[in-house]
């Protein structure tokens, strides 16, 4: 019961995210705006993600991980009905910022909460299961989105994640583990330095891509850029910081969270350019274009939780490199793909992609959280998350860059993805290295019978 709640709480989170996309102009249209306007309806919901599941992580340490995902929960189905209301964009973009704030709860604190569902032999497998709850929902919004606008209103788009919300309430209400709250003060001023790092940072690179005045969006990076030196110095000092630092500290989380952050942008920078190409280089449809993307999560659903029951078994750092290798593989065929390439010369391009994505996210999620120490599982969960969101739109502000210069329906995105695939591949490896795999042989020992023993008695 405690896997069925937080695997509907990311079903929710990922639908909402993705499924909003679909509903665009039909929103711009009902509410009489133009559609750059409309975008926003999708960038202020990341945006807020991005900043918030830092902050929330550490106030999860303080006032229990259980206490914080239903609190989630609930404002995520309040922010739902809200949506009827909705007959101006301010408000429905105020309505989203509600809906992210309650998902970031939510994910904030889903790996922490994991790592208390299994036992630490099995972490690997749980997250592989979450990453296929990942895949499921990625694949299936888009879809459902049309078939919602079809028949409905749009805002029932943004109302298909309230019943996953509502049962995941009920369940988690008596089956999740309560975790005890640890005692401390918040850190405040950590809180918001991170806040301003991260929306400052992406507003300015978002600024910069969509034709704002350079010397404005410039002027925005390099204040986040002074922020984020603010935010290291002041978190250096602070025994449980927003940023984790203290975990980045470590070689092993540091190459780990430093691949995670290359294998989002070359997915995104991959998975959103290929459907230009596609359209506008060989004259799919998008039916078509549709078809030949889905290989990809329907292998990482299957690799996936593969990839996560070998991690407890096998190097993470393995794992990852070879995932990494057949990622760059794939990536590089589809840069060179013939000159009037069938479904088939497309689909198993994707499958072979997205079946070393799969192999290298599980395994590389697994060694993130196994590797902090219990008590910092929430940071290392948020730090996952965090990771995964900035990469993901990093990569939507390369695309748009390479739009704007005429290289967005090409093969230079898919070259770039294989550059960063690579450049990944090292990271992971680089973990095998003994002096990075085993800092603290004995005290990592004692940290796993520890919480071994924890998991059993509990």
């Amino acid at each position: 019961m405690a896997i069925a709640a937080i695997s509907l709480g990311t079903l929710l989170t990922v639908i909402d995210g993705a499924i909003a996309t679909v509903a665009l102009p039909t929103i711009a249209r009902d509410l009489g705006v133009d559609s750059s306007s409309a975008v926003l309806v999708v960038t202020v919901y990341q945006l807020t993600l991005v900043m918030l599941l830092l902050p929330l992580s550490a106030l999860g340490d303080l006032i229990g991980l259980k206490r914080l995902y239903q609190a989630g929960q609930a404002v995520f189905t309040l922010a739902t009905i809200l949506c009827f209301f909705a007959n101006s964009l301010p408000f429905l973009l105020v309505v989203r910022v509600l809906q992210s704030i309650g998902a970031a709860a939510a994910l904030s604190v889903m790996s922490a909460l994991i790592r208390h569902i299994y036992p630490p032999e099995q972490l690997g497998r749980g997250l592989g299961v979450n990453s296929v709850v990942v895949s499921i929902a990625g694949a299936m919004a888009p879809t459902a989105g049309g078939l919602i606008l079809g028949i409905a209103p749009w805002p029932w788009v943004f109302a298909v994640g309230a019943p996953f919300a509502l049962l995941s309430l009920w369940l988690g209400r008596s089956a999740l583990p309560d975790v005890p709250a640890r005692p401390g003060r918040y850190n405040l001023a950590g809180a918001m330095l991170n806040m301003a790092t991260f929306g400052l940072l992406i507003a300015g690179l978002e600024a910069m891509v969509h034709g704002s005045s350079p010397v404005v969006s410039g002027a925005i990076v390099v204040i986040g850029i002074g922020f984020t030196i603010g935010l290291v110095l002041h978190e250096r000092r602070e025994a449980a910081p927003i940023l984790p630092v203290d975990l980045l500290a470590r070689p092993v989380l540091a190459l780990s969270t430093a691949g995670a952050f290359l294998a989002f942008v070359a997915s995104m920078t991959l998975l959103l350019s290929l459907p230009f190409r596609l359209q506008h280089g060989f004259g799919l449809t998008p039916g078509e274009v549709g078809a030949v993307i889905a290989p990809w999560p329907l292998t990482t659903m299957i690799v996936a939780p593969t990839a996560g029951a070998l991690s407890d078994r096998y190097p993470a750092g393995l794992l990852g490199g070879i995932g990494m290798g057949i990622a760059t593989a794939g990536l590089l065929l589809l840069a060179f793909l013939p000159a009037d390439p069938s479904y088939f010369d497309v689909a198993w391009r994707m499958a072979l992609t997205g079946a070393g994505f799969g192999l290298y996210l599980s395994p590389n999620a697994r060694l993130i959280v196994g590797s902090a120490p219990r008590e910092r599982a929430a940071s290392a969960g948020g730090l996952i998350s965090t990771t995964r969101l900035t990469g993901q739109t990093v990569g939507a502000t390369l695309v748009a860059a390479l739009l704007a210069m005429n290289f967005g329906s090409s093969a230079v995105p898919a070259a770039i993805a294989a550059v960063l695939t690579v450049a990944a591949a090292g990271c992971s490896l680089a973990r095998l290295r003994p002096s990075i795999r085993n800092p603290r042989r004995g005290e990592a020992h004692a940290a796993e019978a520890g919480a071994r023993a924890e998991f059993h008695g509990a």
